[in-house]
C-alpha cells in the first residue's frame, strides 16, 4: 500500500486510498512554531492489525524530522507509537 500526503494551509493528512476511497488516514495540523500536532488516525476494519496505522504515524514522524519540528501527540495511537519507538521518542514535544 502507497501512503500519500496533502497539506492545505496549517492542516495535512497521510492516507492510504483505492479507487478514490480512504481506508486509513492520519490528520496533524501545524500548531506553531517548530511543532506539528497530531490529532486524528483512522484505519479501516478490514485494514486493522496489519501495521498501517505505524506507517502512517512513521511518515508523520519522517516530516517532522525532516523539516526539523516536534510533534505533539494528542490523538492516543499516534502517542502509543511514537512513545514506544525508541528512534521517535526525541520529537515528542513537552505539552504545556
Amino acid at each position: 500500500m502507497r501512503i500519500e500526503h496533502e497539506e492545505k494551509g496549517r492542516k495535512g493528512t497521510f492516507f492510504v486510498e483505492e479507487k478514490g476511497e480512504r481506508h486509513a488516514e492520519l490528520d496533524y495540523f501545524n500548531s506553531g512554531p517548530g511543532t506539528i500536532n497530531i490529532y486524528h488516525t483512522e484505519v479501516d476494519e478490514k485494514l486493522r492489525g496489519k501495521g498501517i496505522g505505524a506507517e502512517l504515524v512513521k511518515a508523520a514522524v519522517d516530516l517532522a524530522r525532516r523539516n526539523s519540528k516536534k510533534i505533539i501527540a494528542t490523538c492516543p495511537f499516534a502517542h502509543k507509537i511514537i512513545d514506544r519507538t525508541t528512534e521517535y521518542r526525541d520529537l515528542l514535544a513537552e505539552r504545556e
